[in-house]
């Protein structure tokens, strides 16, 4: 038996997927540089960073936003199959079309929120209280991670349709 092509996998939405979870590895990397250079400076040199609270923070979210749609795409979630086989294949794909479809509603809602939020702050000019990082950047950080994060939902929706099983 042939097995059709999944969407989520496609070669689009792995180059996406991928190129995101490139960015997050370096924001990973700029996160734990900072950390480290902020322990060495407040406990060997004995000069606290000042602010590195603030720029944790703000690399915190650009590294969850963009490695959520890649986690997502390549299912590195953890979940929790306890019901799977009382449920049958087609429970199973009810459950999982179910569980998209809802995260879908959720990610769609946050878009439009945080749409209207990201463009208060760039015509505010909101910034952190310490450092006065501009807050729009990340805000539309954020919006692309929700994006891509809707996308894959979608194109695994279409996946467990497409094939008729929710192993995609």
């Amino acid at each position: 038996m042939r097995r059709i092509q999944s969407l989520a996998q496609s070669a689009p939405a792995l180059w996406a997927g991928t190129l995101l979870a490139t960015c997050a590895s370096l924001a990973l990397i700029a996160m734990m540089s900072v950390t480290a250079v902020s322990v060495f400076m407040r406990y060997v040199v004995g000069t606290p960073i000042l602010g590195v609270n603030e720029i944790t923070e703000v690399i915190s979210v650009t590294l969850v936003m963009l490695a959520m749609p890649y986690a997502t795409q390549t299912e590195a979630h953890v979940r929790v199959d306890v019901l799977d086989r009382w449920l049958g294949r087609r429970g199973r794909m009810v459950g999982d079309l179910l569980a998209r479809g809802m995260g879908a509603y959720v990610i769609w809602i946050l878009l439009q929120r945080g749409w209207r939020r990201m463009w208060d702050a760039f015509e505010f000019e909101d910034a952190t209280n310490m450092l006065e990082l501009p807050l729009g950047p990340f805000y539309a950080v954020m919006l692309a991670g929700f994006a891509l994060y809707l996308v894959v939902l979608i194109l695994q929706m279409l996946d467990i349709l497409r094939q008729g099983h929710g192993d995609v």
